[in-house]
């Protein structure tokens, strides 16, 4: 049985993968509902930032679909622009969303963020962190290492192909320095 009505998990998902899966997994044996939050909306073909929020959304729908079949009953996936201002950033969202109760995040200060608002806020288990995180990931792909595929299941890597992630991401890295 759940103990809370609804929580929220935020994430930039560049790209999601098979920890973001999990995070949701946890958040959900904790709420009835969850609220993913698909963060930096307003952000695309950067390095950080490579895919844009529609993207991003679609890959995340992809990969719940995959990975959690009975997933649109109970999750609501929202793209949210940043504000840039960390002291109102969940009264924002507080605005935009559904009423919540608290978040689900390794990232300990969007923890302290939802605390300080009198949110409850968990820290979520790792998964392969060491190898499946969005950072390292795109890290692994500019060096030209396949390892990352291992985060992600075959149908996502499909569509990260057909869209030509890999190949945005060394092209966005590409610099017009001389020597």
């Amino acid at each position: 049985m759940a103990r809370h009505k609804r929580l929220v998990v935020p994430g930039r998902f560049q790209p999601p993968h098979m920890g973001h899966v999990k995070l949701i997994e946890y958040a959900l044996e904790l709420a009835d509902e969850v609220i993913v939050v698909i963060g930096s909306a307003q952000e695309s073909h950067t390095l950080e930032n490579p895919l844009t929020a529609g993207e991003r959304f679609h890959l995340l729908s992809l990969l719940l679909n995959e990975e959690l079949k009975a997933w649109k009953e109970r999750v609501y996936l929202v793209p949210v622009m940043d504000i840039q201002m960390n002291a109102v950033w969940v009264q924002y969202l507080k605005m935009l969303l559904p009423p919540f109760e608290g978040v689900v995040s390794g990232n300990p200060l969007v923890r302290i963020l939802f605390e300080e608002m009198g949110y409850v806020a968990y820290k979520p288990p790792m998964f392969k962190r060491s190898l499946c995180s969005g950072r390292k990931i795109r890290a692994m792909i500019l060096e030209g290492k396949s390892e990352w595929r291992d985060c992600l299941p075959k149908r996502l890597l499909e569509e990260l192909d057909r869209i030509g992630f890999a190949e945005r991401l060394k092209r966005l890295s590409e610099t017009d320095e001389v020597g």
